[in-house]
């Protein structure tokens, strides 16, 4: 008697596309049901597994010191109880810059949570290795290293036209190319074109002088762009692939690669050749505004807040959290990086792990509002808000509009965060990059070539 794929439903299995397949070869072969049965176990899927029945418990580095601080902080506890109901999550924390990210049960920005044997895409997200890297210009002026950076460095959407592109590392499109999470042409026009850009948001170039040695820094902040968001992309498909198997209960956001599969293995390779682009990104915007100047580099640090770092079977997933751990740095030159905001200081710190922060520091000050409440509560003209808030400071925005929810203003304290880094052993303060003026990318989206010609063909149609 031939089976169907009824059959197969009435023995407990859901419909998949290698019924067809299997039919063939059970009727083919004129299987009994006990060699039907055992051929068929290799396509039951395992038991779903559940979420914790209550959150792991997680460190709280955070204080709400108003009104509008406990609302915020309220909310990312609220936010972790849930994603730590995660079946692969095993400890947490939560930094004094933590603020929310999305819907309950998203990672916090400032929020590090520590899976076994898996790599969830939603917890690093799209701007994958956001990171810093300080050069020290020795006793350069700052305005004279702040107008060839300007010079060099590309902001906004996109990326740089053919003839003002970086030469690409050989090796490196060798390493892409080998990894099927990236060597389609999507990915590596992306990582050619955007390669020496900074993206736009809270990205910037900062420019100032040590506290320690009076000697002129500069900073870079920025992520592995169109890149890393590809990466992102393939990376939560593949991730809601194996939640459906294994974890349908799940949130979709919170998915994950196992690491011992094929996938995992794979998605791990292609993060640590993310991490490569992005630090080389950043050498050539140091690299070129050296060379402009012609000066060599005294010192060279730099580090990732938004990664995902190894340790045996843990995979420590950090939404904008500073390694503090040298464990988690394999290429450790110097000290970590902590920005504030532009008119405060870059704080150069170095730190011990502890059991509260799991290696991990502040990445910045973060933020109590969204840009959008932070846009509304100000009043008076942008002009005058930005004069007022970034007094004696060479503050630039490439797009050469203001962008309101970039100034200090938008940020938590930055007193705050430094006192809390403090007092829940965060991270030692060994040297301040005092501010002489940065770039960001402004608002570009103001005069963005979609509005013109919106704007065009509105005046068109009302003549």
């Amino acid at each position: 008697m031939e089976i169907t794929g009824n059959t197969l439903i009435e023995l407990g299995f859901q419909p998949n596309k290698w019924f067809k397949e299997a039919i063939a070869h059970i009727n083919k072969n004129e299987l009994d049901e006990e060699m039907m049965l055992a051929y068929l176990e290799q396509f039951r899927t395992p038991e779903p597994i559940p979420l914790h029945e209550d959150f792991i418990p997680f460190s709280i580095n955070i204080e709400a010191e108003n009104e509008l601080e406990q609302t915020n902080v309220d909310a990312v506890i609220s936010s972790m109880e849930v994603l730590m109901r995660t079946p692969t999550l095993v400890n947490g924390t939560l930094m004094p810059d933590a603020c929310p990210t999305g819907p309950v049960g998203t990672i916090p920005v400032g929020g590090v949570a520590v899976a076994k044997n898996a790599i969830h895409p939603g917890l690093h997200s799209a701007d994958i290795c956001c990171s810093v890297m300080l050069t020290d210009f020795g006793k350069a002026n700052p305005k004279d290293v702040l107008d060839a950076a300007h010079s060099i460095t590309h902001f906004g959407p996109g990326g740089r036209d053919r003839n003002a592109q970086f030469r690409f590392p050989m090796d490196l499109l060798a390493e892409i190319e080998a990894n099927h999470f990236l060597n389609d042409q999507k990915c590596i026009s992306a990582a050619r074109t955007h390669l020496g850009t900074q993206g736009d948001g809270n990205h910037f170039l900062f420019v100032g002088t040590s506290k320690k040695t009076g000697n002129t820094m500069m900073i870079t902040h920025h992520g592995s762009r169109g890149f890393g968001a590809n990466l992102y992309k393939k990376g939560m498909k593949v991730a809601e692939q194996f939640r459906k198997e294994l974890a349908p209960t799940t949130l979709k956001k919170n998915a994950w690669i196992p690491f011992e599969t094929t996938e995992g293995k794979s998605y791990w390779e292609a993060l640590q050749i993310v991490r490569k682009w992005t630090k080389k990104n950043h050498e050539c915007i140091h690299e070129a505004t050296l060379k402009k100047l012609g000066i060599e580099k005294e010192d060279r640090y730099w580090n990732e807040h938004n990664f995902v770092f190894k340790d045996g079977d843990l995979f420590y997933h950090a939404k904008g959290a500073t390694p503090l751990d040298k464990r988690f740095m394999p290429d450790i030159t110097g000290p970590r990086l902590i920005p504030l905001n532009m008119s405060e200081p870059v704080l150069i710190v170095e730190g011990e792990t502890t059991t509260s922060n799991l290696g991990f520091a502040p990445h910045g000050a973060g933020r109590n509002v969204s840009r959008t409440q932070h846009r509304k509560s100000k009043t008076g003209s942008f002009e005058d808000i930005f004069k007022e808030e970034t007094k004696g400071l060479d503050i630039r925005f490439f797009s050469e509009e203001i962008d309101i929810t970039e100034l200090p203003s938008a940020y938590k304290n930055a007193r705050t965060v430094r006192h809390q880094m403090e007092e829940f052993g965060l991270g030692k303060v060994i040297d301040e990059v005092m501010p002489y003026g940065c770039i960001m990318a402004g608002d570009w989206q103001k005069n963005a070539p979609w509005k013109k010609r919106r704007s065009n063909e509105f005046k068109r149609i009302n003549r």
